[in-house]
């Protein structure tokens, strides 16, 4: 039982009880934050909430990370660059 998440500007597929990273990492995204200083790429780096390499805005709260929430139907994810303002 498969549903999606829209990230940026395309859907995900995701299953029920997956993280964010997770599903982002499964449909081939590597990157989905920046950062603050020079703008590197980041993504999944500990997997387990420690660092917070995987930063994302999700349904337009910045700062959370995407390797602890858990996907729902109809969440809207988003890259975020810096900070997250």
């Amino acid at each position: 039982m498969t549903f999606s998440i829209r990230f940026d500007d395309r859907n995900v597929p995701s299953a029920p009880g997956q993280t964010v990273a997770a599903a982002l990492w499964a449909a081939g995204e590597r990157s989905w934050r920046t950062t603050r200083d020079r703008g590197a790429p980041r993504g999944l780096f500990c997997g387990i909430g420690v660092c917070f390499d995987c930063i994302v805005t999700i349904d337009g709260v910045p700062n959370q990370r995407a390797c602890l929430v858990p996907t729902r139907p109809g969440m809207v994810v988003r890259t975020q660059p810096g900070v997250g303002h």
